[in-house]
């Protein structure tokens, strides 16, 4: 089964196309107008070992908040058309990270219900353009989009680029066991027989 989804959004707003593959090498083309969210997103695809294509065209002209948050929507889009029936897969991801001297906890269940748990602070309110307020707000929209459980929890950190990195990273290591297969799971993870 090939795990791709290939999506376009145009709203008055922002102009997303995305190409996603969930069994790719870690590869990325991310263009969205701001520089330190490309960044993470290019480390999202490298960590979680997803081949990830991203333009955005936004109105950054008005602040960053469309430009992040739609970027989430359509991620989150893209990872449940990709997972399709998750038939095989482990659906639940864990991952403590360090960078320096933060430290972040993610873990992520593919079940079907969305469910957002935020527990962090950022020393700055910017991160080079992006707003660190908009972090919070991007996992939201990816795990709602989706229909995952996402709990993201500071344990300790000191510099805002440091604490994104881990945040970011960390959701991509949770999201790779999870989305992985397990021999030993021959329908779906799930007492109910759907994660849905």
């Amino acid at each position: 089964m090939i795990r791709e989804a290939s999506l376009e959004r145009i709203t008055k707003e922002t102009e997303i196309q995305m190409n996603l593959s969930l069994d790719g090498k870690g590869n990325s083309d991310i263009e969205t107008g701001i520089g330190f969210f490309d960044h993470m997103l290019e480390g999202f695809a490298r960590h979680g070992f997803f081949d990830l294509s991203v333009h955005v065209k936004g109105d950054l002209v008005v602040d960053d908040h469309h430009t992040v948050e739609d970027t989430g929507i359509v991620l989150g889009t893209a990872l449940k058309q990709a997972l399709g029936d998750k038939k095989g897969i482990r659906r639940y991801g864990s991952c403590i990270l360090p960078m320096d001297e933060a430290l972040v906890l993610c873990a992520v269940d593919l079940c079907g219900r969305p469910y957002f748990v935020w527990d962090a602070e950022f020393p700055g309110e910017k991160i080079g353009t992006l707003s660190t307020e908009m972090i919070k707000e991007f996992f939201y929209a990816v795990s709602y989009a989706c229909g995952m459980n996402l709990h993201i929890k500071m344990l300790y950190g000191g510099n805002s680029h440091h604490i994104a990195e881990a945040m970011f990273k960390s959701f991509a290591k949770a999201l790779d066991e999870a989305v992985s297969y397990d021999p030993r799971i021959q329908d779906v993870l799930s007492t109910k027989g759907s994660l849905a």
